[in-house]
C-alpha cells in the first residue's frame, strides 16, 4: 500500500511539473490593437502583453470582459491612444488609472491635430498613427515606460526599438515616394469618416469630406451631409471613395451612385488591424496596404 501511494505521490509531482509555471513578467495592458502591435515589437518576449481590442473591431464601440476589466486593473502598465477615442474602455481605463496603475496615453506624445470640419470640429483628432512620423513620436516616449518596468532588459528592449525606429522610417520614406506620385489634382480624400487628418498633413493630401461627419464611426450622416459631399465629389472629380473595413461601406456606395460620376470605392485599413491571415496584421503592414490602395486610387 505505501508503494503504491509513494507512486501516486511521484504521479503528481510530476504532472505538476508538466504544468505551465505561471508567467512572472510584468503585464502590459494595451487598449487597441494598432498600439498593442506597436507595443508587442518593442518589448518581444520581455514582457507579457495583453491587447483589450479584437482584430476588425472598432475602436469607438468595442467592449471588454469582466476578466479583462480585472487584468486591466491590475497590470504594471496600461497603454491607451487616448485623444477620445476608446469611448466604450474609457471606464475602465478611468478605474485603473483611480487604482494607482501606471498609464500611458499615446495621445500626449505627439502633436495632435483638431477636426477641421463636422460635428467634432474644434476638438482633437485621436488617428494619429496614419502618420508614421507620429508614431514615432510615440515609440521615443513609450521606450522609457516599458524599460523601467522591473525584469525587462533595457538592452534588448533598446535593440527592439532601433529595429522598431528603422522600420518606420523606412515605411515613411515609401510612403513619400508612392504618393508623389499622385497627380496634384488628385490629391483628394474622401471616406467613411475623419480619419485621414494627419496623413492629409504629413503628406500634402486635401481632405473634401467624410461621409460620417465628426470623429466617430458612432456618429450618422444627415441628408445635407450626404448632398454636401456629393458637390464635392464633382467639383473634385476624385476617382475613388476610400471605406474603412472595420465599417459597412453602404453609405460610401450610395454617395458613389448619387454622384452619378464614375467613382471606384476602395477598401482601406485605418482604425483596426486583421487577425493573421487578413489583409493588415501588423501596423507596418495596414499602413503598406493603404499607401498602395491610395496611390492606386487616385492615380488613374
Amino acid at each position: 500500500m505505501t508503494a503504491v501511494l509513494s507512486a501516486a505521490a511521484l504521479l503528481v509531482v510530476a504532472l505538476a511539473g508538466c504544468t505551465p509555471a505561471e508567467d512572472d513578467r510584468p503585464l502590459v495592458v494595451v487598449s487597441t490593437n494598432i498600439l498593442g502591435d506597436v507595443v508587442g515589437e518593442l518589448v518581444g518576449e520581455e514582457a507579457e502583453v495583453l491587447t483589450l481590442m479584437r482584430p476588425d473591431a472598432d475602436p469607438h464601440s468595442f467592449e471588454i470582459s469582466a476578466q479583462e476589466a480585472a487584468r486591466l486593473r491590475s497590470a504594471d502598465l496600461v497603454v491607451s491612444n487616448g485623444l477620445g477615442l476608446e469611448e466604450g474602455l474609457q471606464q475602465h481605463l478611468d478605474a485603473a488609472a483611480a487604482d494607482d496603475v501606471a498609464t500611458f496615453v499615446a495621445g500626449d506624445a505627439v502633436e495632435v491635430l483638431d477636426y477641421r470640419e463636422g460635428d467634432a470640429e474644434g476638438t482633437p483628432d485621436s488617428h494619429f498613427w496614419t502618420d508614421p512620423a507620429r508614431v514615432l513620436d510615440v515609440v521615443d516616449a513609450l521606450e522609457p515606460a516599458l524599460t523601467a518596468l522591473a525584469g525587462v532588459d533595457p538592452a534588448v528592449l533598446a535593440a527592439q526599438a532601433a529595429t522598431y525606429r528603422d522600420e518606420l522610417e523606412q515605411l515613411d520614406a515609401d510612403m513619400v515616394t508612392a504618393f508623389a506620385a499622385i497627380p496634384e489634382e488628385r490629391r483628394a480624400l474622401v471616406t467613411n469618416h475623419h480619419v485621414f487628418g494627419y496623413l492629409a498633413e504629413r503628406f500634402d493630401f486635401e481632405v473634401v469630406g467624410a461621409v460620417i461627419p465628426g470623429g466617430t464611426t458612432l456618429a450618422a450622416p444627415s441628408a445635407s451631409d450626404l448632398a454636401d459631399l456629393v458637390d464635392a465629389v464633382r467639383e473634385t472629380g476624385v476617382p475613388a471613395i476610400f471605406a474603412e473595413s472595420s465599417s459597412p461601406d453602404r453609405l460610401v456606395q450610395a454617395l458613389a451612385s448619387e454622384a452619378d460620376v464614375q467613382v471606384q470605392v476602395v477598401e482601406l485599413y485605418t482604425e483596426s488591424l486583421t487577425a493573421a491571415d487578413g489583409g493588415a496584421p501588423t501596423y507596418l503592414s495596414m499602413m503598406r496596404v493603404n499607401t498602395e490602395r491610395i496611390a492606386t486610387g487616385l492615380s488613374r
